[in-house]
């Protein structure tokens, strides 16, 4: 059964200024890993924030940090669809908050 890869952009605010970046792969309805990444323009500049991703084999959320640094936080769900889900839903409600705490942290 084939595959299919399917990425998409979408914006969270009118400026243009905050956008989710979505990338998955799935056969037959199952998500067979993805990456959902929330980005902001600072300054002229994209920064990635927070990133949902399966990259190491298993669904985790990383915070970025202005210094580089990244916090890497297991998910515990049972699929990878459930993970999925929760991502772009966590995103976008919560991307005013990453999107401020970031900011502060830039300012340290």
């Amino acid at each position: 059964m084939k595959e299919n890869k399917i990425e998409y952009e979408f914006f969270l605010s009118s400026d243009m200024k905050d956008k989710i970046r979505v990338s998955f792969q799935k056969r037959k309805g199952e998500i067979l890993g993805f990456m959902v990444q929330y980005e902001s323009l600072i300054e002229e500049k994209w920064y990635p924030i927070v990133r949902y991703d399966t990259v190491h084999e298993f669904a985790h959320m990383d915070v970025m940090h202005p210094d580089g640094t990244v916090d890497k936080l297991p998910l515990y769900f049972p699929t990878y669809n459930l993970a999925f889900v929760y991502a772009v839903q966590n995103l976008k409600k919560f991307w005013m908050e990453y999107r401020e705490s970031y900011e502060r942290r830039m300012k340290k």
